[in-house]
């Protein structure tokens, strides 16, 4: 079989080619950043950000360089490839990240961090930095993470429950308001009627899974497989038998669980006890 060439001489990654686009548009009109974001109404930086790989932006920003560069929907196209693009996320990770694109439901239990799926993006940001990511490798690890939060957005996002430890809601960011808003944004999360979101109180004791974060993924075929982790690695369980043992201790540690109405009570009595920012 002959050799595949390249035609374009382009990458065929989507962030990086979608970065690539941007600049050879930007370059073909003469502007400078800073004449872009003047004419378009955006900060200047977004579109360095954007430029260098650093972010993806919005999909309204993207639609609006598509109009201003008259390249309608090319640039939101490469911007949708590069969202869903799983080989920005570490790769120990691609393997359950594409599964859990797929999956038709999901189950998760947090012992200790919310779940990606449930993060603002300053929780992301800080969880993510304490593990030691920095500069480049961090933003581009908390844009992934904002990314798979569309998944359960729209009409057709699969159920999704979560049992979340009391000590993953006593464990609050630095900063008191974006601890506020990542709680109003749990709550907000809980009157969708595809999240169920319960709490695991002090008062429950002991339970099975103490130190084991863990999600279920349903897949379209009917079989399920099991992902535990810890903050040094992650393992993927697709064996029956091993997968049946953690939906039993799952089981269990969801009847110990709080309703989801007194779950949601419980985070809005959280929300009510962190202080407000004193007025300037």
């Amino acid at each position: 079989m002959p050799t595949r060439r390249v035609v374009t001489g382009r990458s065929r990654e989507p962030r990086a080619r979608f970065a690539q686009e941007l600049r050879s548009l930007r370059a073909a009109r003469g502007d400078s950043l800073r004449q872009l974001g003047e004419r378009l109404g955006w900060d200047w930086s977004l579109f360095g950000k954007m430029e260098k790989g650093e972010t993806l932006g919005g999909p309204e920003v993207v639609q609006a360089l598509d109009t201003y560069y008259g390249t309608p929907g090319l640039l939101l196209a490469l911007w949708e490839l590069a969202v869903s693009d799983k080989s920005q996320f570490k790769e120990q990770y691609r393997r359950y990240m594409s599964l859990e694109a797929e999956a038709t439901s999901l189950w998760h239990f947090a012992v200790s961090v919310l779940p990606g799926l449930l993060q603002t993006e300053a929780y992301a940001r800080e969880v993510l930095g304490a593990s030691g990511l920095k500069g480049e490798a961090l933003e581009q690890q908390v844009e992934a993470r904002m990314g798979r939060r569309e998944l359960l957005e729209g009409d057709h996002a699969p159920p999704f429950r979560s049992i979340l430890s009391e000590a993953v809601l006593r464990t609050a960011l630095r900063d008191v308001g974006k601890w506020r808003t990542q709680l109003e944004y749990l709550s907000e999360l809980a009157e969708r009627g595809n999240v169920t979101l319960h709490v695991l109180p002090f008062s429950a004791g002991l339970y099975g899974l103490d130190s084991t974060a863990l999600m279920f993924l349903r897949l379209p075929d009917g079989h399920t497989v099991g992902y535990t982790e810890n903050a040094y690695r992650g393992e993927l369980i697709e064996e029956n038998q091993p997968v049946d043992r953690l939906q039993r201790a799952y089981d269990e540690v969801r009847d110990l669980a709080l309703s989801p109405t007194k779950s949601r009570k419980f985070v809005l009595r959280m929300l009510e006890e962190v202080p407000c920012d004193p007025l300037i």
